[in-house]
């Protein structure tokens, strides 16, 4: 891979460039004639928003991927999907590896950059063990979705949906191809099935949790003690978002449902691991309550966790700011947990990246919902899945016009990417102050 220019860029210009290019590469093919069903082929808004969604692995979609694209449209997207997730540079790097070509020093501190590993040293074999990893989990579950799907569909177009539906859980993309049941229907048809439902939701969590933390569990086993700092709050957190939000779903929302036990327990549990930036939805998510859509907007904003194919905030900023908050109650000046400090620099940038995340996705809600006929929490509600890279809707998406769609694709985009990178792509770069400040207290609160 020939990276010279890495000494021109800083990485997260680099970053943002590479998934703008893959976008608009992307763009180029759904346009093409053959990759939609379409007379003359898809129009560039609709290939800008599908490739945007694909590659930023977000599940928006316009136009439904099972009856509007063919196969060849599909296969653009699922490659978009599998880039998207791994990360750009990791794929481009992987490239080069499987090529022969000699890794250098600068694609190694590019690939370090890129999913936020702790050193350079052994990065190439990091390297090897994510792209085992993500072949043998998408492996397996493309066999588990096979034993619905082949029965169901055929041999070959079961072989199709169930690779599709793997990458797209493990991906975090929460595109399907179900829409050949009723347009835009996700995986409604499988509410109260627990093959269908354990493996998409063991895709989710597992793309979701980071390679980090893989690499973590397959070096310590079970031993918690013997796991990072950030492998502890990762776990710690999810599990969490998946027992609390899947309580509040079970006794006060789908209680009044007509769903049986069963159905409603897989229902709960679903809904709350799949705003989790995965975007599949068993069951119509309009019809949920106002109490229900709230939680679902949270959870899409806090997301899975860092060096993952999910978005959001992250677990680990959520878990932050709540140990700031805590400390502050106890009137501690430093933050601890699980017998270590919290650098000051950390709980720094997770504020940053929680007021750029609200900010954005505030002033996009509101603009969206003067530009269209649609309620602000419908609005907002696409805002959060939009930044959040989740992609589930509660069914305006394709209505909206252009303009709308544009703050959209940006919302994506920006959460793909991350906000520290496209902070640090602005500005340059974090850079060490060259002197300090006299200090001087002020009132809170």
């Amino acid at each position: 891979m020939n990276v010279a220019f890495c000494f021109r860029l800083t990485p997260a210009k680099i970053v943002l460039r590479g998934f703008l290019a893959l976008i608009l590469f992307g763009t180029c093919l759904l346009m093409l004639p053959a990759a939609s069903v379409q007379p003359g082929g898809a129009g560039f808004l609709t290939a800008f928003f599908t490739a945007t969604s694909a590659t930023c692995v977000t599940g928006l979609i316009v136009l439904d991927t099972a009856t509007g694209w063919t196969l060849f449209g599909q296969l653009v997207i699922l490659t978009l999907i599998q880039i998207g997730g791994m990360g750009v540079v990791t794929v481009a790097v992987s490239l080069s590896q499987i090529a022969g070509k000699r890794i250098g020093l600068a694609s190694r501190f590019l690939l370090q950059e890129s999913i936020g590993a702790p050193q350079i040293g052994g990065i190439i074999r990091l390297l090897r063990f994510i792209l085992r990893m993500t072949l043998t989990i998408e492996g397996i579950g493309a066999c588990l979705f096979a034993i619905r799907f082949v029965p169901q569909y055929g041999l070959l177009r079961g072989i199709w949906y169930s690779v599709f539906h793997a990458i797209s859980a493990f991906c975090n993309a929460g595109f399907d191809l179900m829409g050949h049941r009723a347009p835009f229907s996700s995986l409604t048809g499988y509410v109260g099935d627990p093959l269908v439902n354990c493996t998409t939701m063991a895709l989710i969590v597992v793309g979701g949790i980071g390679f980090f933390v893989w690499e973590d569990l397959s070096k310590n086993k079970f031993h918690f003690r013997a796991y990072t700092l950030q492998t502890k709050l990762v776990l710690t957190v999810t599990g969490l978002l998946i027992v609390l939000p899947t309580l509040w779903f079970f006794c006060w929302e789908f209680d009044s449902w007509d769903l049986t036990l069963g159905q409603r327990f897989w229902a709960s549990l679903f809904q709350a691991v799949s705003p989790r930036t995965a975007g599949f939805n068993t069951v119509d998510l309009a019809q949920l309550n106002g109490g229900s859509k709230l939680l679902t907007i949270c959870l899409m904003l806090v997301g899975g966790s860092p060096s993952s194919t999910a978005g959001g905030i992250k677990t680990t900023t959520l878990a932050i700011l709540l140990l700031s908050v805590r400390a502050g109650f106890k009137g501690n000046n430093e933050v601890h947990c699980y017998g270590r400090k919290i650098p000051q620099q950390v709980i720094l940038r997770a504020l940053v990246v929680t007021v750029l995340y609200g900010a954005m996705f505030l002033v996009a809600g509101l603009c969206i919902s003067q530009l269209e006929p649609i309620l602000l929490s419908e609005s907002l509600f696409e805002c959060a899945s939009a930044i959040g890279t989740v992609g589930l809707t509660l069914g305006v998406t394709n209505q909206l016009h252009g303009v709308s769609q544009l703050i959209l694709i940006l919302l994506m985009y920006f959460g793909r990417v991350g906000g520290l990178t496209m902070v640090y792509a602005v500005s340059g770069g974090s850079k060490r102050p060259r002197h300090t400040y006299p200090e001087e207290s002020i009132g809170i609160g």
